[in-house]
């Protein structure tokens, strides 16, 4: 299976490729955490899904590690 994540900056949009579903979730929730965005997480059916609740969905719960959830971005 293939999975895309893609996130944006105010002047660009990067896409990453992977071939599991726990690294693309990682990098997901690390981009979140960073401040990217609109990320996003498609699967080989097209399927798109915020990291937040592909983690919900798979294991059916917010992310609890202070790392993994996003933070409030300075104004």
């Amino acid at each position: 299976m293939s999975f895309t994540v893609s996130a944006g900056t105010a002047s660009r949009v990067y896409s990453w490729q992977h071939g599991s579903l726990l690294s693309a979730l990682e990098q997901g929730l690390s981009l979140t955490t960073s401040g990217m965005n609109d990320v996003r997480i498609v699967d080989s059916e097209g399927r798109s899904h915020s990291p937040a609740a592909l983690y919900q969905r798979m294991f059916g719960q917010q992310p609890t590690d202070e790392a993994a959830q996003p933070r409030a971005r300075a104004a």
